[in-house]
């Protein structure tokens, strides 16, 4: 298939990569190509130059977002940062109609005044927006009427969703909620593709609110545990 992953940090590189192993053809979208792939330094989150990790990686396609979603048969991938990612998607939404979205994104709220709007190792943590009575998955959904929203993926680092087997042996949980019978279906068949063997459906896309909160949870468990610690959760039935 032709698979399209928004946005070109580490989680959106660990999609593109697996997703390449797989045998799709992968369009990555980005704001400017022309200027990411001239960054020299290691982005924010230590991550190499996308420049280099593309030369690793032939094949493998760099678009805007706009292009990279109309190249998409049916799968969409979102890691799109979640302060900017309804509008982002909003701008594109013609060349998301029809198709899915997987939406791994967790709303953070960006404060200038912190250097690094996430957690850290000393426990700084984010507030998140929204929250409780809303959720970024179900904005996006309001926004993209004509495309199927998926919340998955966000409980877990991407690095773990694409290759679960790196924990436990697999033996962890991932889920899944959306408004879409249908395209909780895809989502579910990719995971099954990535190595997942427990998938649980959560129902609509309301239940996207726990997934993204978790966000905290998952941050303080990380953090007690040390950071190069990684881990996954199981529902014991």
């Amino acid at each position: 298939m032709k698979i399209a992953v928004l946005g070109t940090g580490g989680g959106g590189r660990a999609h593109a990569a697996k997703l390449a192993e797989l045998g799709h053809e992968v369009h990555v979208g980005t704001r400017d190509p022309e200027a990411t792939l001239a960054r020299t330094e290691p982005d924010m989150m230590g991550n190499p130059p996308y420049a280099q990790w593309l030369a690793d990686h032939p094949g493998i396609q760099l678009h805007t977002f706009a292009d990279a979603a109309a190249a998409a048969d049916e799968i969409v991938i979102n890691g799109i940062d979640g302060h900017n990612a309804v509008t982002t998607l909003t701008a594109i939404a013609d060349r998301l109609a029809g198709k899915v979205l997987i939406d791994y994104a967790v709303p953070y709220l960006y404060n200038p005044q912190v250097e690094h709007p996430w957690p850290t190792p000393w426990g700084t943590m984010p507030k998140l927006e929204p929250c409780d009575t809303d959720s970024l998955a179900e904005q996006i959904q309001r926004a993209l009427p004509g495309t199927k929203v998926v919340k998955s993926f966000v409980t877990q680092e991407q690095d773990t969703v694409v290759n679960p087997k790196a924990i436990g042996g697999g033996d962890h949980t991932m889920f899944v909620a959306s408004d879409h019978t249908d395209a909780k279906q895809t989502a579910t068949d990719l995971l099954k593709a990535y190595g997942w063997t427990d998938i649980l459906d959560l129902g609509n896309l309301i239940a996207a609110r726990g997934m993204e909160m978790y966000a905290h949870m998952h941050s303080a468990i990380g953090l007690a545990l040390g950071l190069g610690n990684h881990f996954g959760v199981k529902i014991v039935r």
